[in-house]
């Protein structure tokens, strides 16, 4: 079967062609890709290629298809796999599978290590590890991309779970945000933070108490606030802030909203020093850190109070992608109605790909949403509207019914518009 795909090369070579699969082996699943979201770790690793931690040394000679945040549709089921998966399945993938036989050891992924798998493509061949390691995951709910959107939801729940917190005179740590506590989540109304907000007032088991949200740009701050409203909050028992934090004294404000004591979890979700010590500078008594962002050079210092960390016992985290159990978390709160659309503020086709990757950092929104048997140029949804087609102009009507957000019905319109033509 031919597939048409984006394959990185080296250094910001991406290049999208078609090329024939090869026959699927008896441990092996042949899958379309439906939707792609595309993520800063794609444009980390075009950047990087040869030198990424995930990208095979040999990507010259066996370019690797990128994008890991997708969802599709089984096509054929090898022997080995047939009891358990079957034609027409929807799934999502989890690509951190910590693998250590894969292209580039324990650092291995779909959508950044391998020749035929990865979500900017139209058909893919799911190896046996995928499976091996209960990493292709089913889907039950309603369109697919709630289930793209699984794999950065997963990074946040995974973050939440990997805070930890301790109690004076013990040396055991109690891991997780501390229940009833007092969150921040800084610099934080990107596609991460958003994901952050949303599971946050969504979570069952446990909720900060109070949960105060930064930026430093209004617009954003007031989308956001339209998306996860201080009353939804409330009705969840959790009270939420939403600061802008360009002010002259941010930690002042930000200590002063927390009645003065700091917090117990904070976290940092830009990869700036500033933000960084911002961080440190109102954690709580036994406040944890959690470092988010993922810098893009390797060398990235940040200043840090080590006075409060000997009498405070404050304390730093760091993770980078979720585990297969984060997603399934995140799918199961997806099928009890938590919608990730609010993180999606573009659609586009497999042709959009190349550029908006090479030029992430520099489109301002969120998501950029692929769709990858569709040839459409990088859209934002609020600008369906201008675009003077039928096709823009009834997605528009969908979207603004629904809050101005992308949605299961539009993204149906949207598939079954480009099946027919």
């Amino acid at each position: 079967m031919k597939t048409k795909a984006v394959r990185l090369y080296g250094k910001d070579d991406l290049r999208l062609e078609e090329f024939e699969l090869p026959s699927i082996k008896e441990n092996e699943i042949l899958a379309k890709v439906v939707s792609d979201s595309i993520c800063m770790s794609s444009y980390k690793a075009t950047h990087g290629a040869d030198t990424h931690k995930r990208v095979p040394r040999n990507v010259a000679e066996k370019p690797v298809i990128i994008g890991h945040e997708f969802a599709g549709e089984i096509i054929e089921v090898g022997d080995k796999w047939k009891k358990d998966f079957a034609p027409g399945d929807k799934f999502s993938i989890q690509p951190a599978m910590n693998f250590e036989g894969g292209p580039v050891g324990i650092y291995s992924a779909p959508g950044y290590s391998y020749q035929f798998i990865g979500g900017d493509a139209t058909y893919v061949i799911i190896p046996d590890e995928v499976m091996e390691l209960g990493c292709l995951l089913p889907f039950k709910g309603e369109g697919f991309y709630p289930a793209s959107l699984s794999e950065p939801l997963s990074c946040v729940v995974g973050a939440m779970h990997a805070n930890y917190h301790t109690r004076p005179g013990s040396y055991k740590h109690e891991m997780e945000i501390r229940d009833g506590g007092k969150m921040a989540l800084l610099a934080s109304v990107g596609p991460m933070g958003l994901a952050a907000i949303n599971y946050v007032l969504h979570r069952e088991d446990r909720k900060p108490s109070l949960l105060v949200v930064t930026d430093i740009n209004q617009e954003r701050l007031d989308r956001a606030a339209s998306l996860y409203t201080v009353e939804f909050a409330a009705s969840r028992g959790i009270k939420l802030i939403y600061v802008n934090t360009a002010v002259e004294n941010p930690v002042e404000l930000l200590i002063e909203l927390s009645g003065g004591s700091g917090y117990d979890d904070v976290f940092c979700f830009a990869p700036l020093p500033a933000v960084v010590e911002q961080a440190d500078d109102i954690l709580a008594f036994d406040g944890c850190l959690n470092f988010f962002a993922g810098p893009s050079k390797a060398p990235f210092k940040a200043p840090f109070n080590f006075y409060n960390v000997h009498y405070s016992s404050t304390h730093v985290v760091g993770t980078s992608g979720g585990n297969t159990d984060d997603m399934k978390e995140a799918l199961h709160y997806m099928g009890k109605g938590m919608d990730p659309a609010g993180l999606v503020t573009h659609i586009g086709g497999l042709n959009a790909v190349i550029d908006t990757t090479m030029n992430l950092p520099s489109i301002p929104g969120g998501k950029k949403l692929i769709y990858t048997h569709i040839d459409m140029p990088l859209t934002a949804i609020a600008d369906f509207g201008k675009q003077g087609t039928a096709l823009f102009d009834q997605l528009d009507r969908i979207c603004k019914a629904h809050n101005g957000l992308w949605n299961v019905e539009a993204e149906k319109y949207l598939l079954s518009y480009y099946e027919k033509n």
